[in-house]
């Protein structure tokens, strides 16, 4: 699986390459280079690389650094800069499955929290194993937990609805 996603990243660099994009062959090798070393360690601990679903999250994890410094970029007036974080947001994007609204996530997280009978805080590994399951690559996991830890806090969290596991 991994030999596919490999093999579009490379295409797309060797098409960045033969028109020129400079951008677009930096960040590609940046991609590259992400995943190499995610190999690398995955290697040094008796695995096998890494599988599309890792390469996905590799992906996101370097949309959401982006992200963040587009964003110190705005507030410090290097709109330049942001604009070109924007720009490698973009190129990474391509790579990554087509990703769940903000409202589709809300509702499949409230429809999982329900599946999986989840009430409270110590629920939320359950809750975001069931949806790493189901929707790899689909969504962004951090956000997904914020929304599902808060919907788990307003539902049991801070009455303790069972009455045990309270004390931990």
């Amino acid at each position: 699986m991994r030999d596919v996603m490999r093999e579009r990243i490379n295409a797309a660099l060797k098409a960045a390459q033969d028109e020129g994009d400079k951008r677009r062959c930096a960040t590609l090798r940046l991609v590259q280079t992400a995943v190499k070393d995610r190999e690398a360690a995955a290697r040094e601990n008796g695995k096998d690389g890494v599988n599309e679903t890792e390469v996905i999250e590799i992906l996101q994890k370097m949309i959401r650094q982006r992200e963040t410094s587009a964003e110190e970029f705005e507030s410090s007036g290097q709109l330049d800069l942001a604009e070109q974080e924007r720009e490698e947001q973009e190129i990474i994007r391509e790579f990554l499955p087509v990703q769940l609204s903000d409202e589709e996530m809300q509702k499949i997280c409230e429809e999982t929290v329900k599946d999986i009978d989840a009430h409270g805080l110590r629920d939320i590994g359950r809750c975001m194993n069931e949806l790493k399951s189901r929707y790899p690559g689909k969504m962004d996991f951090v956000q997904a937990s914020c929304l599902v830890k808060d919907m788990l806090r307003a539902d049991g969290g801070e009455q303790g609805s069972t009455g045990t596991g309270k004390q931990d």
